[in-house]
């Protein structure tokens, strides 16, 4: 059986917007392979990822409320966590919204045809989708490469499917909350997973690789935030695994560390080590697709691939695996599928991104590490949050703000948030990023409420030693 398509959506996560009302006379095809697992269509954004995770991480901070309570002279405690209440209240409305989609795909319009099952290139613009009916052939004369990514898994002997561990996949679906959790990894994934569960009464022992958790942040922040996280979970750094088994319902991990080996116990192991692009899996080098070395699609600033007429977004091609990015990389794709001989490019210059730890992480732009590695000439200026009145009002005494600008023009090159409501204390650095502001004109041209939060960025802007 053979099909051609006038386009084909690879993927129902960023890629399944695509094909709105404008393309009501194409004949599309969009391809899904995970569906009727925990109602997978929207992808990871919806299923296992950002979504669903924020609504744990919302749980938490009001789990977290009581501890916090003692040093503003509150009595307040936690009597208890209903796992299962907490699991399907988050996925009683998640669910729902998956299976709405794939319905709506199925049934919604004439013009478009959902195929369930895993795809594969053949050829260039050429699909085989093997489908609970059998192998179906797609061709496309526009095919669009949507596919994300997935956990990666170490080769440690022993860390196997028969061990029972977990991935962001999984994790928040567990029938019961266990005692204990190592959690392997220092990054995303890793930080905002200990602080869910901790939160809510599990011991966390968290396995890093290196010297420092989050280690891609502002050197900074990542010191602090190590710092910090000493003092609520149990933190390795500089571990290596080296062997897994299971002994009854307890796991066994075998570390190699700096004083030497180490053995730790748990009732629950959580791999978050990174993700890597499904490319493999669509095995996207048939399909003459030219790939990074770590198996991202290459794609140029329209998010064309190597084969005319095949384009890619998202986490199987980019390297800012974060949502917002995906779907700026999306509307790009849909507009230049609608207008081909008026092309648009992506704007990458000025990505944010947020860790819904605790606590909360944000930044854009350079790094300090970054720019003097780059040689660039930058001054920097970090204000606590206990430097203006709200701060003083939530008793923080380890928070701050940090921004990095051109010394000659006053251009904004970074920003790096550690302390609560980070991800939206950063959104009007972005903005005066994206737009030209200069870090003195965004600091005295406008009122900055008193007393407020914002307060720490308009003294971080003003301290910077600017010529």
């Amino acid at each position: 059986m053979s099909q051609h398509f006038d386009l084909v959506v690879i993927g129902s996560g960023s890629g399944n917007p695509i094909v709105d009302k404008r393309f009501a006379d194409w004949k599309v095809a969009v391809i899904e392979k995970g569906l009727g697992r925990f109602g997978s269509f929207g992808g990871t954004c919806l299923n296992v990822g950002c979504i669903p995770t924020k609504m744990f991480v919302h749980t938490a901070d009001t789990a977290g409320a009581a501890e916090h309570g003692a040093g503003l002279g509150l009595d307040m405690t936690l009597r208890g966590v209903d796992w299962p209440a907490v699991r399907d209240r988050i996925f009683g409305r998640i669910d729902p919204l998956a299976t709405g989609g794939e319905r709506y795909r199925a049934t919604g319009r004439d013009n478009v045809t959902l195929y369930r099952g895993t795809a594969r290139f053949t050829g260039e613009r050429r699909l085989t989708v093997a489908t609970a009916d059998g192998p179906v052939t797609i061709t496309g004369d526009q095919v669009v490469v949507a596919a994300g990514s997935r956990p990666v898994i170490p080769d440690v002997p022993g860390l196997d499917d028969a061990l029972g561990y977990h991935t962001s996949d999984t994790v928040m679906r567990m029938e019961r909350l266990p005692h204990s959790m190592i959690i392997l990894g220092s990054g995303f994934v890793a930080t905002e997973m200990a602080h869910v569960f901790s939160s809510l009464g599990v011991a966390i022992t968290l396995i890093a690789r290196g010297d420092v958790l989050l280690r891609h942040e502002d050197e900074a922040v990542s010191r602090r935030f190590t710092k910090l996280a000493k003092g609520q979970w149990g933190v390795r750094l500089d571990r290596k695994l080296l062997h897994a088994a299971r002994e009854g319902d307890t796991l066994l991990l075998d570390f190699e560390g700096p004083e030497g080996a180490e053995r730790l116990e748990s009732d629950a192991l959580l791999v978050a080590t990174g993700r890597r692009s499904n490319s493999d899996l669509l095995d996207a080098a048939a399909g003459g697709l030219a790939l990074h070395p770590d198996g991202r699609v290459v794609v140029d600033a329209h998010q064309r691939t190597s084969v005319p007429g095949v384009w890619a977004l998202g986490d199987v091609s980019s390297a800012w695996r974060l949502k917002h990015v995906a779907n700026h990389e999306a509307r790009t794709v849909q507009h230049n599928l609608l207008h081909p001989g008026d092309l648009r490019a992506s704007d990458h210059r000025y990505i944010p991104h947020a860790v819904f730890t605790s606590p909360r992480i944000a930044s854009v732009g350079i790094t300090e590490q970054e720019a003097r590695a780059t040689g660039r000439a930058y001054v920097t200026a970090i204000r606590d949050y206990s430097g203006i009145a709200y701060g003083w009002a939530m008793e923080d005494t380890t928070s701050f703000a940090k921004v990095l600008a051109d010394p000659a023009t006053g251009q904004l090159l970074g920003a790096h948030i550690i302390g609560p409501e980070a991800p939206t204390l950063i959104q009007p650095l972005v903005q005066a990023m994206s737009f030209g502001l200069d870090a003195r004109s965004m600091a005295t041209g406008q009122y900055w409420i008193h007393p407020a939060m914002p307060e720490v960025i308009e003294n971080a802007l003003l301290d910077l030693p600017l010529d």
